[in-house]
């Protein structure tokens, strides 16, 4: 026997089936991502405040509760176990350790508001992103937003204080979504690396029915450098010298983010070369150590060379046994 004959509520009603990958418009197959995205969609073209669709407060509410489960990795597998173990009319036979998913360490609270076939396969507990406001209408959290931030390496190594432009998401006077201009400052922490992100709490899109607003999330790149290159958090420089310093060695400057230092040419020095300045990348900050900055040896020849030069260099090529194509 299976743990029930159908789905039913406390009273027995035998309830619909609610298929929430149809209700959000995607595939069985779709990504978070993609699953995020359509209901952002349709989230703003059916919420209450703002839709004139007949039947909005209907569609939201499905919509709501559909997101509240596909976009959790534990309720979704939960679910999806469900949809492949139920049809409608026949007996449920739950997978295995369906009791410990349903009621056991695992958050499945959805929150007032959702339907009888959602209470009944999740346990109701406080929480979630759906609320009844007691009035009718309805509260919900603003979706996070996302922005990229170009930085210099400078700011990134020594960090910064910088006013940004972008736009973001509103609600008009007229209750729709707009975008709207607006100055933030943000404040770059020292030793940032490209890739990471900032959080702007409550920047990000506005929440409806007087919820709070979402996150605004700055996505890290970089300016390109006229001296550096960056690999995660080491530097590389091509450092130019001369024949005669690649052949007898030298001491010359290196620049840095923090200035200039002198390092030492190894004589019999080869174009590719790397010459190591340990710790003079992009600072450590945190759990993340400093990294290096290499001085990638580059000889460069004199396209131009005076009468005098060009005899030394003739005498140079007459006695020198050197030949590197043997």
């Amino acid at each position: 026997m299976g743990l029930l004959a159908a789905i039913t509520n406390d009273k027995g009603d035998e309830l619909e089936y609610k298929d929430y990958y149809k209700i959000l418009g995607v595939e069985r197959s779709a990504d978070a991502d993609a699953i995020k995205a359509s209901y952002r969609k349709m989230a703003r073209k059916y919420h209450p405040d703002v839709s004139k669709e007949k039947d909005a407060e209907d569609r939201f509410k499905d919509l709501q509760e559909a997101y509240e489960v596909l976009k959790d990795p534990e309720k979704r597998a939960a679910y999806d176990q469900l949809g492949s173990n139920w049809r409608a009319g026949q007996e449920f036979r739950p997978p295995p350790g369906w009791g410990q998913q349903a009621g056991g360490g695992a958050d499945f609270g959805g929150g007032g508001g959702f339907s009888d076939f959602f209470e009944s396969i999740f346990r109701q507990q406080q929480g979630g992103g759906f609320r009844g406001n007691g009035g009718g209408g309805f509260r919900s959290q603003g979706e996070d937003s996302e922005a990229t931030i170009r930085l210099s390496l400078e700011d990134a190594a020594h960090g910064a204080q910088r006013e940004i432009s972008l736009e973001v998401p509103t609600i008009g006077p007229d209750g729709r979504m707009r975008r709207e201009a607006r100055r933030l400052t943000v404040k770059i922490p020292k030793g940032i690396r490209e890739g990471q992100r900032l959080r702007m709490a409550g920047q990000g899109a506005p929440g409806m029915g007087g919820g709070p607003n979402g996150d605004l999330y700055l996505h890290i790149q970089f300016q390109p450098h006229q001296r550096f290159r960056v690999e995660g958090s080491d530097l590389y420089h091509d450092l130019h010298i001369t024949p005669w310093e690649a052949v007898l060695g030298a001491s010359v400057e290196v620049p840095t983010l923090d200035g200039d230092v002198r390092m030492k040419i190894p004589a019999g020095s080869t174009s590719g070369q790397k010459l190591r300045l340990s710790q003079k990348g992009l600072p450590g900050s945190g759990s993340k150590t400093s990294g290096d900055l290499y001085a990638v040896i580059q000889i460069v020849v004199p396209k131009k060379i005076s009468e005098p030069e060009k005899a030394l260099w003739n005498q140079l090529a007459e006695m020198s046994d050197f030949h590197p194509r043997r």
